[in-house]
């Protein structure tokens, strides 16, 4: 949801870090300390000393060797008893493990289809019906099909890469593990560092809409409080359902620019104005709440607020469909001219939306993972299709019913925001709703994000997670600092997530999964001059979306 990405880069790490993870005996086990261990119902459990001294050894032992090598991988006798068997989450929690069937998880294809679906989720949704207006209607829904098909193919490319292996037990392999496999070291840090890309973009991404969502909620809280009643300086239509245009003031993000209809006391909001600024001074008040969070060892509370991304979804959709009903539709069609109120259906700023969508659509580097836990395996290419329609199918409905109610005229097309949010007055109630619970979710996601970073990044470099305070803050503030500059200088999330996308979307989406299917054809004689043309156009597109986000 709007973890963007969180639990794509949380079952990345678990694989890229050799997380010791333990499903089922023929996995690795590991130790935790008792204090970090949780069951699902939330009572306190503990391992026994004859257990824990065995995990400790057991994981001693498998990081001796390769996952590919099973020399040391213990027999089944002397793993501990199905009850003590726990999962470990980089953020600090396990939870305990239920016996399982036939070397497999136990989840329903309805369980692993709404948790695909619950991991692409992201924020990308608000910036779709931007994507659309930027691409022309008709050619943004013909590209939102296109990418959604082709970015399915690559991820099951992705997910027959382990079965392209011959002579090498591949069953607790991620994709990071298949690409170290083919590319050796620099399939191991090239892996890293589009990560790294996708993980920061997406911070980035989180700290300029919490600017804008928390200046919003000051705003509103602060007129309701003090019964002042003003009105943008921006234009807008009239009536109970306002909708307005902030970049039609100027071609750089709108200011906090207000006309006082009536107050007691002007000189006090004037100051207010002042220091409440949506990109001079609010980026840098949540330095004050999320620097020392982020410099937390085990962020694992905030990861029970997960839920709210559902909600938060949830509540765009119903808040869409109440605003596009009361709005109505307002579509002409201009095939390739442009007017003063509506956009050609054909337009050459294509590429910023399949940049938004590469992203929107990303899943690639923990499907392997989500699948690994469905019940029925015979199922899984079934279930991961059923996902990403859902995920297409919601973000044409989001895309399509924003630009199609879009009050054209009187506001011209263009008008639409890339955060779609920001069309709307800070006084109206359902955005105000719409935009704490983002926020309030997006604070508790944010310091996840952080301890994610740190991880790949540190333990990389330093062997630890934490090697000391010193080196933990210095990269909370490079961090921070991206975020706060990006929010002061370039408020743009729809450039930010599609620049960020197609960057690591080059190399997860496009390049790898063909590459790999390339060679392990090849290698096995059965390379044919169609799957090639075919596999070097899809890595040419992956290029040339690339290219296309810094030309237009």
């Amino acid at each position: 949801m709007f973890c963007d990405k969180f639990h794509s880069w949380l079952h990345w790490l678990k694989n890229s870090m050799r997380f010791s993870f333990l499903f089922f005996p023929s996995f690795r086990p590991f130790h935790v300390e008792p204090t970090n261990i949780v069951s699902v119902n939330e009572d306190m459990q503990r391992v026994t000393d004859e257990a824990s001294a065995m995990n400790k050894r057991i994981h001693y032992y498998s990081r001796l060797t390769s996952p590919a090598d099973r020399a040391l991988i213990a027999p089944d006798h002397v793993l501990p008893a199905p009850d003590e068997i726990y999962v470990y989450s980089p953020l600090g929690t396990a939870f305990k493990v239920d016996s399982c069937t036939d070397g497999y998880g136990k989840n329903s294809s309805v369980v692993t289809i709404f948790m695909i679906w619950n991991t692409m989720m992201g924020t990308s949704i608000l910036s779709i019906p931007w994507g659309i207006k930027q691409a022309g209607f008709t050619s943004g829904i013909i590209l939102i099909l296109l990418m959604g098909i082709l970015t399915l193919y690559c991820c099951y490319r992705v997910v027959k890469s382990r079965k392209m292996i011959p002579l090498i037990d591949t069953s607790n392999w991620e994709f990071p593990d298949v690409c170290k496999y083919y590319f050796g070291s620099f399939g191991q840090w090239s892996s890293l560092l589009f990560s790294m890309v996708s993980l920061v973009g997406a911070m980035v991404v989180y700290w300029v809409l919490m600017s804008n969502f928390l200046f919003n909620t000051g705003r509103f809280i602060y007129n309701f409080v003090h019964d002042i009643n003003v009105t943008d300086i921006v234009p807008g239509t009239n009536g109970s359902n306002k909708v307005i245009c902030p970049s039609a003031a100027s071609s750089h993000p709108p200011q906090n620019k207000s006309v006082i209809f009536s107050s007691g006391n002007n000189t006090g909001f004037e100051l207010f104005e002042e220091w409440w600024n949506k990109s001079q001074t609010v980026p840098f008040y949540l330095i004050a709440v999320l620097l020392p969070l982020l410099n937390l060892k085990s962020p694992s509370f905030f990861a029970k607020f997960n839920v709210l991304g559902t909600v938060s979804v949830v509540y765009l959709v119903f808040l869409v469909t109440v605003k596009a009903a009361r709005l109505g539709i307002h579509l002409e069609y201009n095939w390739f001219t442009e007017n003063d109120f509506f956009v050609p259906e054909f337009r050459i700023l294509f590429p910023q939306l399949t940049g938004v969508l590469t992203l929107a659509f990303f899943i690639h580097n923990c499907v392997i993972t989500l699948l690994q836990n469905n019940r029925n395996q015979e199922n899984n290419v079934r279930d991961l299709s059923i996902a990403y329609f859902l995920v297409g199918l919601t973000y044409l409905y989001v895309g399509v019913i924003i630009f199609a109610s879009f009050p054209s005229p009187p506001l011209s097309k263009e008008c639409i925001e890339q955060n779609f949010l920001d069309n709307f007055p800070s006084d109206d109630i359902m955005s105000f709703v719409a935009r704490i619970f983002l926020l309030f979710q997006m604070m508790t996601v944010y310091p996840l994000l952080g301890y994610l970073a740190r991880v790949q990044l540190l333990r990389q470099f330093f062997g630890n997670a934490y090697p000391s305070v010193f080196h933990v803050l210095v990269l909370n503030v490079a961090i921070v600092g991206a975020g706060v500059v990006m929010a002061r200088f370039y408020p743009n999330i729809g450039g930010i997530i599609r620049y960020s996308g197609a960057t690591c979307g080059l190399a997860f989406v496009f390049v790898y999964p063909s590459l790999i299917y390339v060679i392990s054809l090849h290698r096995a004689g059965q390379l044919t001059w169609p799957a090639l043309i075919i596999h070097i156009f899809i890595i040419l597109l992956g290029l040339a979306n690339l290219i296309a986000q810094f030309l237009l």
